[in-house]
């Protein structure tokens, strides 16, 4: 007989994680963590014997077919979200809840910060070990241009590999620096002349990366650090800079829209600008 894991345990981003990974031992300790099934419970849902349950949970043994996938995707009742992420189709049961699930049609967005400085940890963390980064900023200097922004301290340790940086700058002569100076209470020269000195001190990172440095002509909207496969989300509005904005971390997974979207909005991007460094 099938068991149900809380609607939101499939939401945590351990839960993600491990169906990303396709890691059933972590999946049957989150059933065992968030539904308090036992491991005999959790072996007649998805129809194996205790011991075989225990070796996997101990990752004695790992599991592989897809067939077994689909009967563990079946004795959990995962959700549809949960189950792209584990690489096996829709279930064409209507597993009930309430309206407010109707958020798991977005399942890449994993968590929400308040600010950048809420998510920096995080995202340096991942970017000392990274082999690719894309950056899309206005000027750049808080999150790479300066020696104690961001991400610079990240990208110029001397024991990781070269990283792939790409950085999509606003073209300092363009008509949107007015407008974006206008917003934020500076003047053009100002916000113009910070765009070139990222644009100098990005150039001194070409020893320790593979650096690219592109500018744009759009109206700034989107600020976005991806980091291999997670991407970092605020956005520019009038009266506040990106940074101040709130954060959404965003997951690669096999059918979510955002991470790819915006990864082709900026490889676009890239297409359409002038290459400096």
């Amino acid at each position: 007989m099938a068991i149900e894991l809380p609607e939101w345990a499939w939401q945590k981003p351990e839960a993600r994680l491990a169906l990303q990974a396709r890691d059933v031992g972590a999946v049957f300790r989150l059933a065992q963590q968030y539904g308090g099934h036992s491991q005999q419970r959790i072996a007649s849902a998805v129809d194996m014997t205790q011991s075989r349950v225990n070796e996997i949970i101990n990752s004695r043994r790992t599991v592989k077919e897809l067939d077994v996938f689909e009967r563990i995707a079946d004795g959990l009742t995962m959700p549809d979200d949960a189950r792209h992420i584990l690489g096996l189709a829709s279930n064409s049961r209507v597993r009930a809840g309430g309206s407010a699930f109707d958020l798991a049609a977005f399942p890449e967005v994993v968590r929400v910060y308040s600010a950048q400085a809420a998510a920096a940890s995080e995202i340096q963390r991942q970017a000392r070990q990274a082999a690719e980064v894309d950056v899309l900023a206005v000027r750049g200097l808080g999150l790479i241009g300066l020696n104690d922004s961001l991400l610079r301290n990240c990208l110029t340790r001397e024991d990781k590999p070269r990283a792939r940086v790409r950085v999509m700058l606003l073209d300092p002569d363009c008509d949107a620096v007015a407008v974006r100076a206008e917003e934020i209470g500076e003047s053009p020269d100002s916000l113009a002349a910070g765009i070139r000195l990222a644009e100098f001190r990005l150039q001194e990172l070409s020893d320790v990366c593979d650096i690219e440095v592109y500018r744009y002509q759009l109206i700034p909207t989107w600020r976005i650090v991806r980091v291999d496969e997670t991407t970092y989300v605020s956005a520019f509005d009038a009266g506040w800079e990106g940074h101040e904005s709130a954060t959404y971390k965003v997951m690669e997974t096999p059918y979510g829209p955002l991470y790819r979207g915006f990864r082709r909005m900026f490889n676009a991007l890239v297409g359409d600008a002038v290459r400096t460094v």
